[in-house]
């Protein structure tokens, strides 16, 4: 295993084979392409010469190098042609039996110092292995599609995996530019093992019909900073590559929350399977494009819909950040707004706080200095909700307090004028409690803004059963003119983001409880893996710990899934006081400022 890894078979020339192939030749390997299917040895050809055409075009590599390239990949149909290959990376079906049998003919084949590493992210490599004469050379090389422009590599050991064959493929890793993690053998490794959880809650949600698909994808693409909505990634993946990692995934750990969802099997039994066949939890303009096309489920356009009432004012309730983020996107939009607080005092250092933000939009030229005196000329702070009774729209921004909620609500529906509409901004309680808290509950409604307010374009709109139409038609067409981008949800704990977000969370804690993986590498494996913006430490440490735990204690209570319990690691931490960045320490350690 010290031989030096030049010449790497890949054996399967699906997309995830030509993308491996296309990266190792590229770096300068020898590349031996295997495929039963001559067909498919030929379209792996020409999707290299276009892959490769693409990037000299982009000026990433030079012309020769691309011939170069080109030069070193040689495809074969015979299986015969790795016996001289350093390192074999198998990429076909996700099937023991395939490649269980796979692993018998290479041992015929290849030299024993040769490493054998499995493509898979579903199957048990402890279970490839021991079908191999040699087991202590076979592991686990999960590269993430596209290949060549991913850049997470998972190597994975089992039991049987000697350390020489381990190092040899992470330094190969490296020198191909990726980010090797070292993860161990459980179904999903790290990024998909808690990817595919919340891809599964996904489905599981739109098939209750609790949002739509389209609410879905841009409530966690805008909410998250998600590059993809999990309906549509879904769709990517193959929904039956989906539904066959998450059985692997659930018969290890029976935590229903990876049990696949029914529409997983239904779509996959139908031949709908995503892009690939055209048709999945979206339609497509043919097999294979990217491109969605109008179906009997895309929303029509809102002609003909519920009239809503007029708002020309608006009440903000309370002196956070929140709450005087919601203040400023009220007034840039050119409505007048009443901010209240409990003091004067409170409600004037509310408005410098907006004076200073809208300052900061001027220096970086955002905005003109013109629109910000504008803007903070319509608003008016206030000590009390008596200067509430003229507002057509009141919303409350006050801490995630039931009872302090409450007798806001109780407030406002003394102060308010008939006919205006109350709204909640609350990202965990539940609306219709709210609403019985007045005389007029049809007028209640949920507007979750996420932080910062002025930057995120989400609005959950969360109707409960008690809300009236017309007060659901204004606030979407409020948000409309705030220039946000309004989801609807039904009145549930963790409404669409939260209700997705925080149990992947909660499961990356549960890994580092477990010892399987380390703060780092869970980061790094989403990052690079899953295209998040932040590794799940990184934004529980931003959100706050005790915040985090508020959320998954009312997620838990209302879904009793054992699943959604809070992990023990996250209630110590919150009970040492180690809440995250603003008290200096959280999974992670911070300078004091």
């Amino acid at each position: 295993m010290d031989t030096p890894l030049s010449t790497i078979a890949v054996v399967g020339l699906g997309t995830m084979g030509i993308g491996i192939a296309e990266v190792l030749a590229r770096a300068g390997r020898e590349v031996i392409g295997i495929d039963v299917s001559d067909a498919a040895a030929r379209q792996a050809v020409a999707a290299l010469e276009a892959s490769t055409a693409r990037a000299v075009k982009k000026e990433r590599i030079t012309e020769g190098e691309r011939l170069d390239a080109l030069a070193r990949f040689r495809t074969f149909s015979d299986l015969q042609a790795v016996a001289d290959a350093q390192l074999v990376i198998e990429v076909v079906p996700e099937s023991y039996e395939i490649k269980q049998q796979l692993f018998r003919e290479l041992d015929a084949i290849v030299s024993p110092t040769t490493i054998l590493a499995t493509g898979t992210n579903a199957l048990s490599v402890t279970r490839l292995a021991a079908e191999s004469q040699h087991p202590e050379r076979v592991l686990g090389l999960h590269f993430f599609n596209p290949a060549p422009a991913m850049k997470l590599v998972e190597v994975v050991s089992s039991v049987l995996t000697a350390p020489p064959a381990v190092e040899a493929v992470t330094e190969l890793a490296r020198e191909l530019g990726k980010e090797p993690v070292a993860v161990g053998d459980r179904p999903g490794f790290v990024a998909d093992g808690l990817l595919f959880g919340y891809l599964n809650q996904a489905a599981a949600m739109y098939e209750a019909n609790y949002a739509s698909r389209e609410d879905i994808d841009a409530a966690m693409k805008l909410g998250c900073g998600l590059p993809m909505g999990p309906l549509a990634l879904l769709d990517l993946i193959g929904v039956d590559t989906a539904r066959t990692v998450l059985e692997a995934m659930y018969s290890a750990s029976h935590d229903r929350l990876h049990a696949p969802a029914p529409v997983l099997k239904q779509l996959s039994e139908a031949g709908l399977t995503g892009r690939k066949a055209g048709r999945g939890f979206y339609t497509y303009m043919a097999p294979g494009s990217q491109t969605v096309v109008p179906d009997t489920q895309t929303p029509l356009e809102s002609a003909g819909a519920q009239a809503g009432r007029t708002v020309r004012s608006v009440g903000v309730a309370g002196s956070g950040t929140m709450a005087s983020g919601i203040a400023e996107v009220f007034a840039k939009a050119g409505y007048d707004v009443v901010l209240a607080a409990r003091s004067q005092e409170k409600a004037d250092t509310a408005k410098r706080r907006i004076a200073k933000s809208l300052e900061r939009s001027v220096t970086k030229g955002r905005l003109t200095a013109q629109a910000r005196d504008e803007t903070l000329g319509r608003i008016t702070a206030a000590g009390s909700l008596d200067s509430f009774a003229d507002v057509d729209l009141a919303v409350e921004a006050v801490a995630e307090d039931l009872a302090v909620k409450q007798q806001l609500f109780g407030t406002l529906d003394k102060i308010c004028k008939p006919g205006a509409v109350l709204a909640t901004t609350t990202s965990s309680l539940p609306v219709v409690a709210c609403a019985r808290a007045t005389s007029r509950p049809q007028d209640v409604i949920g507007m979750h803004f996420f932080n910062p307010a002025p930057a995120m374009k989400l609005v959950e709109v969360v109707r409960t059963v008690l809300t009236a139409d017309d007060v659901h038609a204004t606030v979407r067409e409020v948000c409309r003119k705030i220039r946000k981008h309004p989801v609807d949800c039904g009145d549930r704990a963790g409404f669409i983001v939260n209700a997705l977000l925080f149990p992947y969370l909660n499961n990356a804690i549960k890994m580092v409880e477990e010892h399987y993986a380390t703060l780092d590498d869970i980061d790094a494996a989403m990052k690079l893996g899953g295209g998040y913006p932040m590794g799940p430490f990184e934004l529980l440490d931003v959100v706050g710990l005790d915040v985090s735990l508020a959320i998954e204690k009312v997620l838990h209570g209302e879904f009793r899934d054992p699943g959604l319990a809070p992990a023990p690691l996250l209630e110590h931490l919150v009970a040492a006081g180690c809440l995250g960045r603003k008290t200096g320490r959280g999974f992670r350690e911070y300078a004091r400022r």
